[in-house]
């Protein structure tokens, strides 16, 4: 099959250099210096963390749209930017084409697939998520650190022979029949320690480490469950994510069992690695994702009569913190500056 990639970070260089290494036919659009380096030094792809590297010497990788949809059109377009690089995508694509080959979207989130839809109709466009979690670590280098596998959404024909070939390619992928019900699951495992780490710049482990942020955690999850219910999602389970079981650790077990059950678990499902908000965040970038995170189940919450304070909170002070309003010096390790914000 022949695959566009739209976006060449840890989730798009893995999926697409897992194709690649499979003999599937892969194009990469990336920034003009990172499709450079990839058509230099090709890609190199650790699938497993004992595993050895698997090398793809010859990388196509173009900087621009056209030059990506011109000649044959791929099988498939894989989007796997950030969720506030949506909107530029998609009126890059416009330039081109009204009617692109299916596109799956990769994104953090629950709006990509919305956004994509109302731009060029939801048949052609799959909902995709992935738990594998992926760091970069170095340029034209990406490693699993844990094997997870990919969920994909039913209802289109095209659905089949994507899973076909994901499994196909060593990427362990799901098919679901309900993409809101999946998209929503991945959203409250993006949501578990991830804005309050990032405020208070601590990692996930020391925020479950601290009964009073505990509290705040599970607010924040309890909020974007109520905001699911009301949206007729079910929670389901993920590739390599007991998300069920999480949940009703939140919702009905005490917290004084519930904490450390979640600290051992969230905190070894990540290993060393930092939420995204966080990366973002004290890397100096200006935007993140927590609109399109916290700021999602504020939005559908207050379209459907459910309050969430507490997304509202960590979305505002995220924000603040990204565009400078918010000192992060005031927030770094004091916890108190968080918790004074909002009652729990």
């Amino acid at each position: 099959m022949r695959f566009l990639v739209i976006g060449a970070g840890a989730i798009g260089s893995y999926v697409g250099g897992s194709l690649a290494a499979a003999q599937h036919d892969v194009t990469f659009l990336a920034r003009p210096a990172t499709a450079s380096l990839l058509r230099e030094r090709g890609l190199h792809l650790q699938p497993a963390p004992a595993a050895a590297p698997v090398s793809v010497r010859r990388v196509t990788a173009v900087a621009t749209v056209a030059e990506a949809l011109a000649g044959s059109p791929p099988d498939f377009v894989i989007l796997a930017v950030k969720a506030y690089d949506t909107a530029t995508t998609i009126a890059q694509m416009r330039a081109v084409t009204t009617s692109p080959p299916p596109v799956l979207c990769l994104q953090n989130g629950v709006d990509g697939e919305v956004e994509l839809a109302r731009a060029f109709g939801a048949e052609r466009v799959l909902a995709g998520t992935v738990t594998t979690p992926v760091r970069v670590p170095a340029p034209g280098a990406v490693a699993v650190e844990k094997v997870r596998g990919m969920g994909i959404a039913l209802g289109l024909p095209h659905s089949a022979p994507l899973i076909a070939a994901l499994n196909q390619a060593g990427i362990a992928t799901r098919a679901y029949p309900l993409a809101g019900s999946m998209k929503w699951s991945k959203l409250l495992t993006n949501l578990i320690g991830n804005a309050t780490a990032a405020s208070l710049d601590l990692s996930v482990g020391e925020v479950f480490a601290d009964p009073r942020l505990y509290l705040l955690e599970a607010a924040a999850l309890r909020e974007c469950l109520a905001v699911m219910r009301a949206l007729g999602y079910s929670v389901v389970d993920l590739p390599g994510v007991p998300v069920r079981l999480l949940t009703l650790a939140v919702s009905l077990l005490p917290p004084a069992l519930a904490r450390p059950l979640l600290r051992r678990g969230v905190g070894a499902g990540r290993g060393g690695k930092m939420p995204s908000l966080h990366v973002d965040l004290h890397a100096g970038r200006s935007r993140t994702e927590v609109d399109w995170l916290n700021g999602a189940v504020v939005r559908y919450g207050a379209a459907h009569g459910v309050p969430t304070p507490v997304n509202q909170m960590l979305t505002a002070t995220i924000d603040g913190l990204a565009e400078g309003r918010l000192d992060k010096a005031n927030f770094r390790r004091k916890p108190e500056a968080l918790l004074q914000l909002t009652r729990v």
